[in-house]
């Protein structure tokens, strides 16, 4: 009966000598891995890691390679800490009073008061700050404070490390991608590399349909340096360095030109 009076207790809040249902909890958005669909990535949590549920992200070469926002939000923070604490780090805001930070970046994607969603390059997995090397410091906070990472509604490895694979905007699809340059138009070649002719521009945040993909000149973009060319029509190729298509590589089920 005692046990029983607790839980009543729990869902009921004394107002005016009233008892009246509690608030329900507001749900956590649905977190994802933030990195780029398909990508495997290496995650560590620490007892003694501040704040202790944070998690520190590794892969292979992982110098530059793109965070992507972890759910749908709004940019509250770009900072540059120097070479201290997180260094270069943003912070998005989400429902609910949850935050998710990113830190020790190389650099940033995004600016504050922008609106993000999943897939939305942040920035790049850097050193700054008090890192010892390169990797991606990730947290989750509710309401400021600290609370165990979840992705897709499940529990994050506590403690240890474990592999996490992105479906982090997949939903994009195959055969096609989004164009972001951060504003610049994109040249479109008549082949596979700078050395052809340019026949045109694509504007940032175009949509486009990849008929094919091929490899060509290596260009360094927003996702990286890649060697990948997506023809977008007869004639016309732009680099995958700079189209966002919710793979790491190339696209399965798309035929090489």
């Amino acid at each position: 009966m005692r046990k029983r009076w607790f839980s009543l207790m729990a869902a009921v809040l004394l107002v005016g000598g009233v008892l009246v249902p509690a608030s329900p909890a507001v749900a956590a958005p649905t977190f994802k891995v933030p990195f780029p669909c398909g990508q495997s990535w290496s995650g560590q949590t620490r007892s003694d890691h501040s704040p202790a549920y944070a998690i520190d992200f590794n892969r292979t070469d992982d110098l530059g390679d793109p965070v992507v926002a972890s759910a749908p939000g709004t940019v509250d923070r770009v900072t540059d800490l120097g070479g201290t604490s997180y260094g270069k780090y943003v912070r998005i805001s989400h429902a609910g009073g949850y935050h998710t930070y990113y830190a020790h970046l190389s650099g940033f994607n995004v600016s504050v008061g922008q609106s993000v969603g999943y897939g939305k390059v942040i920035g790049w997995v850097g050193s700054t700050g008090g890192s010892t090397g390169p990797h991606l410091h990730y947290e989750q906070r509710l309401n400021g404070g600290d609370i165990q990472v979840r992705f897709n509604g499940a529990l994050a490895l506590y403690w240890g490390t474990k592999s996490y694979s992105s479906d982090n905007g997949c939903s994009s699809g195959a055969g096609t991608g989004t164009v972001d340059t951060s504003g610049t138009p994109l040249t479109v070649r008549s082949g596979p590399g700078t050395g052809y002719s340019s026949v045109g521009t694509v504007a940032d945040g175009t949509r486009v349909t990849i008929q094919c993909q091929t490899s060509g000149t290596s260009v360094t973009g927003t996702y990286g340096t890649s060697t990948i060319w997506d023809r977008i029509g007869s004639g016309r190729f732009i680099s995958d360095a700079y189209v966002y298509t919710g793979h790491d590589g190339y696209i399965p089920n798309v035929p090489r030109c």
